[in-house]
């Protein structure tokens, strides 16, 4: 599958790469995208949520009225969950999300997302570009060049670019990443893939294992 490569300035360079059929090219596995999804979005809860019950109260913990007599039910604290300001019955308690997958189950849910992306030609491929100091408003004309400033994108970069990372942070349509950050989640997440020429040969390599 060939794809012709672009310039910043989104005009085709005459220059035109093959895409591997084996990372581009699959039939999605619409369970494999769907358990990694939910194994990247679990792993975003950070699990923190607590709740105080009876015993961690500060208060005091004297009898707060006569055993009989009083017309009433026994109350022996005045940190019972039954008062108000007393511990909560059944507290959420910290937990930790994590949902263990299969690495090659991950690698099939890519490979599917990125085909599910060729598939509806949302993929471009851009030769690779970098900025003199970071601006974000060079790194909207690129992608008003590209046609996709309306859009959310996902600009995968070869190598560290901090130029053009730092160009992008403003800007909430789009996020930039490595190939090596490269997830199920963020693929599907953006209506564009802008993938830089030197990026190609890293996404391949660790897909095609």
């Amino acid at each position: 599958m060939k794809v012709a490569v672009l310039d910043i300035k989104g005009k085709d360079t005459g220059r035109k790469v093959e895409l591997s059929k084996d990372v581009f090219g699959i039939e999605p596995n619409e369970h494999a995208i769907y358990l990694d999804v939910k194994q990247y979005l679990a792993h975003q809860r950070q699990g923190t949520h607590k709740a105080k019950e009876r015993a961690e109260i500060a208060g005091s913990t004297r009898k707060i009225k006569k055993q009989k007599g009083t017309g009433t039910a026994r109350a022996g604290s005045i940190k019972s969950p039954v008062f108000r300001g007393g511990g909560r019955i059944f507290g959420p308690r910290p937990k930790d999300y994590a949902q263990k997958l299969n690495k090659n189950v991950k690698r099939l849910a890519r490979k599917s997302a990125l085909s599910l992306k060729s598939k509806d030609k949302a993929v471009l491929v851009v030769e690779d570009f970098s900025f003199e100091t970071p601006k974000t408003k060079d790194f909207v004309q690129v992608l008003k060049s590209l046609g996709i400033e309306q859009k959310k994108s996902l600009i995968v970069l070869g190598d560290s670019n901090n130029s053009v990372y730092l160009s992008s942070r403003n800007f909430k349509g789009s996020e930039v990443v490595k190939s090596a950050e490269l997830s199920t989640y963020k693929i599907l997440n953006a209506k564009s893939l802008v993938v830089m020429e030197s990026a190609l040969e890293g996404i391949e390599s660790n897909l095609s294992k």
